[in-house]
């Protein structure tokens, strides 16, 4: 199994993971034609992507969803509350797919798990993607860790994680009061040091990668966000990339 965090932050997400059987896009928060011309420029077939599925209903997730779902005859996987909450902006689906939080996914050679997570959206959910005894686990948009999420990421080989922002530059940021608050709060983003310490309970003997995601361009640095994984991982054997908005971060092999 592979991936390509293919954008993450604020303006847009979307991660594609592949097996020698499947290839599936995990959100699809950039425009179809970015999403298509950042595929092909990574030699994907975005013809051949057997599935797309929506962690939540936030349209820096979803923006190129349906019409690329249109374009490509997908399966859209979403659970009931998101698809209550984006049936507008995604229009109309010919193949949605509706899922319970907590219910696995088999997609051709991939399994996804789904599981509750803490942020203000409808029903939005982390992944943990299953291949050839690999797994990969997705976790942003993010507002604090809780046992379910910890449990369920426990044992991953590679981790795509938020790092959203730096306490002190949101702190002294241009943002208003309101979005700060939001931002910091239980169903925001977690913060680096939040983050790191997340990152402390999941590291074991087989973590091989981290991915730090969704940073923010405003309240964040990469060199901040990777002092923070850095410290959680305890100079463990563990490769540390950071994910960007406006670039596709190269394939990552997961290997167990």
């Amino acid at each position: 199994m592979r991936f390509s965090v293919l954008a993450s932050g604020s303006s847009g997400n979307a991660c594609y993971v592949e097996s020698a059987e499947s290839r599936i896009l995990i959100d699809a928060g950039l425009s179809s034609e970015e999403l298509i011309r950042r595929m092909t420029g990574m030699g994907i077939d975005p013809g051949r992507l057997d599935a797309l599925i929506l962690t939540h209903e936030h349209t820096d997730h979803i923006r190129g969803a349906g019409p690329l779902a249109r374009r490509f005859n997908l399966p859209v996987y979403l659970n009931r509350l998101t698809l209550r909450k984006a049936a507008r902006a995604l229009g109309n689906l010919a193949r949605p797919v509706v899922f319970h939080t907590g219910q696995p996914i088999p997609i051709c050679g991939l399994f996804v798990e789904t599981f509750t997570k803490c942020h203000d959206a409808a029903d939005p959910v982390g992944l943990v993607v299953h291949a050839d005894g690999a797994r990969l686990g997705i976790i942003t948009d993010l507002g604090r860790s809780t046992p379910v999420v910890e449990d369920r990421l426990r044992g991953c080989h590679a981790l795509v994680v938020e790092f959203n922002h730096d306490e002190t530059m949101l702190e002294q940021g241009p943002y208003p009061l309101q979005l700060k608050r939001r931002i910091k709060g239980p169903e925001g983003h977690l913060s680096n040091a939040q983050a790191g310490g997340l990152l402390e309970i999941l590291v074991h003997d087989g973590l091989r990668t981290v991915v730090l995601a969704h940073l923010s361009e405003t309240n964040n640095q990469p060199e901040k966000a990777m002092e923070a994984s850095e410290k959680a991982l305890s100079r463990r054997n563990v490769r540390v990339l950071v994910s960007q908005q406006a670039c596709t971060l190269p394939m990552v092999e997961v290997t167990v």
